[in-house]
């Protein structure tokens, strides 16, 4: 498992295990449809997509 390359699953199931409270699915694949980055293949860069994340929590005042 790489993490520039991961699965949805995989990548819920990474965040879960370091204690993303809301990593699921559901929940990436509606980040995906708003603006989260996503390689060409349908894969998640882990670094990206948490980047993705820091940025949208700063831009909402979390």
């Amino acid at each position: 498992m790489s993490p520039s390359a991961m699965t949805l699953e995989q990548a819920a199931r990474v965040l879960a295990a370091v204690g993303a409270r809301h990593a699921t699915v559901e929940n990436i694949r509606r980040d995906i449809e708003t603006g989260a980055p996503v390689n060409a293949d349908g894969t998640v860069n882990l670094v990206h997509y948490a980047a993705w994340l820091a940025k949208e929590m700063a831009a909402r005042g979390d």
